[in-house]
């Protein structure tokens, strides 16, 4: 059996490949709550089967584990998560929830079919620590007490881009809460509903059932909502929807996946959106990636850390950059200007770029350059 208390245990060391599947996602369950992790791979090569863990948004090897114990692993999986035991050759999708040290967490299970066994990613989330104030994600003062500015406004677009990982979704609902109980009917479309927020109507998409982006908002904009939340902008019909939305008396909260801010102007264009409609609903653009934060030791004495060790870091924070929608900006956009144009304007306006605001963060000593220069390449 695993020791409960795991805090005595070396998991660095650890013989996970020593426990039968149960005991093996039960330590893994316990060791993620522990260590923040944010999601489990498990991948079969042709000899071994590595587990892996994404931790403060770096992937890192726990184990290689045997063919028992991968087995035994992935059918206790399949069955927490609901999905077909006998299936192996195509895609499924499921979840399950678990409790350690008195958290539920949500647990997404994906898996795929690969040339040596089926491949699974499960990606956890903890609906509490999803729900934080504004003020406490950490980002300068200058970009947290526009957002606060932003999100009061009565109508108009505001995106929030990044990869996936990067924390878009726990900003979105960050700024919900900021004007939750404010008198404004606020109604979210996700997929799925990553985090349980009381005073709001959450819908979750399901594209089984012809209800996606697209006839969700449709949908939802007939309920006299004040504020919508669309959980990912993905095609041209959603695209114009939100947009008809902001123009019409409505705040839209959004995110897209873009390498910054100023390229999420021509992605959305490129969906084949009208820049007469899109430039006049725009209000902002934020991009966001998440950088590992230093801890106190590796603070006072950085030349004693090895930027390569995860044991450098003890969480992270958000660099941003966030792009106004300003009267110029508005009018390049109108003329279809590329984005050097419209970045080349923006600078002039005060605008700065991820790699900016990361300079500060390294001079702050929150982080060091080489975490600033592997999000931002």
């Amino acid at each position: 059996m695993v020791e409960t208390d795991t805090q005595k245990e070396d998991w660095d060391h650890y013989p996970w490949e020593k426990l039968d599947g149960r005991n093996l996602l039960d330590a893994l369950e316990r060791f993620t709550v522990e260590k923040g992790i944010s999601d489990i791979h498990i991948s079969p090569e042709k000899e071994f089967v590595r587990l892996e863990i994404r931790l403060h948004g770096v992937l890192l090897p726990l184990a290689k584990l045997g063919t028992r114990s991968y087995i035994d692993l992935v059918r206790r999986v399949k069955f927490r998560s609901k999905l077909k035991l006998n299936v192996t050759n195509i895609p499924q999708d499921g979840q399950y929830t678990f409790e350690a040290t008195g958290r539920i967490v949500n647990v997404r299970v994906a898996c795929i079919p690969s040339r040596f066994g089926e491949t699974y990613t499960l990606r956890l989330l903890d609906p509490k620590k999803g729900l934080v104030p504004l003020e406490t994600l950490g980002f300068p003062k200058a970009i947290h007490e526009k957002l606060a500015e932003l999100v009061k406004l009565p109508n108009g677009l505001i995106l929030v881009t990044g990869p996936t990982g990067s924390g878009k979704t726990t900003t979105l609902y960050s700024l919900l809460i900021t004007i939750v109980g404010k008198e404004r009917n606020i109604i979210t479309l996700e997929d799925p509903i990553e985090y349980e927020l009381p005073g709001i109507v959450q819908s979750q998409v399901d594209p089984d059932h012809d209800y996606d982006f697209a006839r969700g908002l449709r949908s939802i904009l007939r309920h006299d909502p004040n504020v919508v939340l669309v959980g990912e902008i993905r095609d041209m019909e959603t695209a114009q929807t939100a947009i008809d939305a902001s123009l019409t008396g409505h705040l839209v909260l959004s995110t897209l996946h873009t390498n910054n801010a100023i390229e999420a102007i021509p992605r959305f264009l490129s969906m084949g959106v009208s820049p007469y409609t899109f430039a006049p609903s725009l209000r902002a653009i934020l991009a966001q990636r998440l950088v590992r934060t230093l801890t106190d030791e590796c603070k006072a004495d950085g030349a004693q850390c090895d930027p390569a060790d995860h044991n450098t870091y003890n969480g992270v924070k958000a660099v941003p950059e966030l792009l106004i929608a300003t009267k110029e900006i508005r009018e390049l956009i109108l003329m279809n200007e590329p984005a050097s144009a419209i970045e080349k304007v923006a600078k002039e306006q005060g605008f700065m770029d991820m790699r900016d605001w990361g300079k500060i963060f390294v001079q702050n000593k929150i982080t060091n350059a080489s975490e600033v220069m592997r999000v931002t390449m």
